[in-house]
């Protein structure tokens, strides 16, 4: 998809000349240039037309990714796209107030058809303006200039201005609203927020930063209007393709196409083309979501399971798309409560993550392995380390020197959902030969998402993020006053990696930037607060009528252009 419109060659960032250098040399990939380029405003378009002219001197992506475990069914180019029809999708329907404070893609999912972004990451991880027509960055990437789209209305008839704009950064900036914008903005005070005019925003930063536009892209930056009174399904105003029609929690969310939407389809009419979505709650039951697909009850189920994708990736009438991703269930350890406040007992437990027996028993071998550091291979800016061995040996002479000589009692609590049972399980067996005796406590989702910051030992899921310095800065820094941020789950800061962190978010460098990662990595695998085992695969699967649908790294459902087709 490309809808920027824009002037290719003006105003062109003054570090691009050198990344077209480095990719003429060799010396960076077709992938790292598209996402290095277009962070710092070049069009893809732009940047796809320089990388054509350079003939076949693209290198391959570095990220070491299995091929698609299934691929799409091939079938032929339909006669479409064609207007009509609803879509069906088994998925929680959670709590929703605030969109600032988001935090289970579930729910963004749902109000991200009635809600939109600035930015908008797509399924290649290459980020385009949104309901920005375009961003503009200084040399020293800590001057960034927003120029809105004009003529966006809001489904109430408001247009989209500035003052909207602002008052969003606003409410992400405001502690008392709680959102995790607010770690990930730390670069940004509210003073730093200009208006230029009705439709440009200019930020100056106080650190620089190279991700700005994927940070306007992070699930909790819907855009609402600047009337917004704090509950979005009380007052369901955005300038997305759907209205809400219906929300019921843990039952069902309904959204109706919307008339008179801002962008386009190729037919001269608004998008979207399907007439309906029905967010339907089944529960955290895997048999319930897979005989519903069976059935034809539901048309799609929201990240799948490896269960479910097993029991459903073989139906004649569904097709099942795979991509690689970041997403991960994190071990993670309270570094403020004992035992985990020493790092010998940190590092013992990771020693004692069995990694390819965990990957093969919790998703069925669908992904790559991990080595405790919350950066995936498919980030670009990514660093390879070698996997550590399971080594129970060195765990229980490490929990020795810890005073803990004949082993260590431990519980460890997660949710009742996708692979976190087995994780726990297996994590349980091989920990035994390395001396700790660790209890589970398996909750039901609702309950371990209200303590899941508070126990000391756990495991959770994070989402994929596009750039490797996103999730670090989200769930590893501290505020302005030293506290964790909200979302820093394992109260784990340590200011070297914080100052390399700010180093690697100011590095335009590519090259630069990985060697500061791999100095990153490594603080986090001696010292760290979590262990990561591998990084999934994610599924999309859906029935085959339904086109113009994919699996988005995030499993954000990306709908506004997704049709049906009876015939297929």
């Amino acid at each position: 998809m490309e809808i920027i419109k824009k002037d290719e060659t003006q105003h062109e960032h003054p570090y691009i000349p050198e990344l077209k250098e480095l990719y003429k040399k060799g010396r960076i990939t077709r992938r790292e240039f598209l996402r290095n380029a277009t962070l710092l405003g070049m069009s893809l378009a732009s940047a796809t037309a320089f990388l054509s002219a350079c003939g076949t001197k693209a290198t391959p992506t570095t990220a070491p990714t299995k091929p698609p475990a299934v691929q799409p069914t091939a079938t032929p180019k339909p006669a479409g796209p064609k207007r009509g029809g609803t879509m069906t999708i088994a998925t929680r329907v959670p709590r929703v107030d605030h969109p600032a404070r988001l935090s289970w893609i579930e729910g963004v999912n749902q109000f991200r058809q009635v809600c939109e972004y600035l930015t908008y990451t797509d399924y290649d991880n290459i980020t385009h303006p949104w309901l920005l027509e375009k961003w503009e960055a200084d040399a020293e990437v800590k001057e960034w200039t927003l120029h809105i789209r004009k003529g966006i209305k809001f489904n109430n008839g408001q247009e989209l201005t500035a003052d909207d704009v602002i008052f969003n950064f606003q409410q992400w900036l405001d502690k008392d609203v709680g959102s995790s914008m607010l770690g990930l903005l730390s670069y940004l005070q509210p003073t730093g927020i200009e208006k230029v005019d009705d439709y440009t925003v200019k930020l100056h930063l106080d650190s620089p930063q190279i991700a700005v536009p994927e940070h306007l892209f992070h699930y909790p930056a819907m855009i609402v209007p600047r009337t917004f009174e704090g509950d979005i399904t009380k007052q369901p105003i955005g300038t997305g393709p759907f209205l809400l029609e219906e929300f019921r929690e843990t039952e069902r969310a309904v959204f109706r196409r919307r008339e008179d939407y801002w962008l386009m389809a190729d037919d001269g009419k608004p998008y979207p083309y399907l007439d309906r979505l029905v967010y339907l709650d089944l529960g955290q039951d895997d048999a319930a979501r897979i005989a519903a697909m069976q059935s034809g009850q539901v048309d799609n189920i929201f990240n799948p399971s490896a269960e479910i994708w097993q029991a459903v990736k073989d139906l004649p009438t569904v097709t099942v798309y795979s991509t690689p991703t970041a997403q991960t269930f994190v071990i993670r350890m309270r570094v403020d409560k004992e035992p985990w406040n020493d790092n010998r007992v940190r590092l013992a437990l990771k020693k004692c993550i069995d990694r390819q027996k965990m990957l093969d028993l919790a998703w069925f071998g669908e992904g790559v392995l991990g080595h405790d550091a919350h950066v995936a291979p498919i980030h670009p800016e990514y660093c390879p380390k070698d996997i550590p061995p399971y080594d129970p040996e060195g765990a229980k002479k490490l929990l020795a020197e810890a005073g803990y000589p004949n082993g260590l009692s431990v519980e460890l609590s997660t949710q009742q959902a996708r692979a976190e049972p087995a994780m726990a399980q297996a994590l349980r067996e091989s920990a035994a030969a390395g001396g700790f005796d660790i209890q589970l406590n398996i909750l039901p989702s609702a309950q371990y998402w209200d303590i899941w910051t508070e126990v000391p030992l756990g495991i959770t899921i994070w989402a994929h993020r596009p750039l490797g310095t996103m999730v670090l800065a989200l769930a590893y820094t501290a505020d302005d006053t030293g506290k964790p941020v909200p979302w820093n789950e394992t109260y784990w800061v340590d200011p070297e990696f914080t100052t390399l962190l700010k180093e690697a978010e100011r590095t335009l460098d590519v090259e630069k930037r990985r060697a500061i990662m791999c100095k990153l990595e490594d603080i986090q695998m001696e010292r760290g607060s979590v262990g990561i085992a591998f990084w999934t695969n994610v599924w999309y699967i859906a029935n085959k009528k339904f086109k113009n649908v994919g699996a988005h790294p995030t499993n954000y459902d990306i709908l506004y252009n997704a049709w049906y087709d009876p015939e297929a």
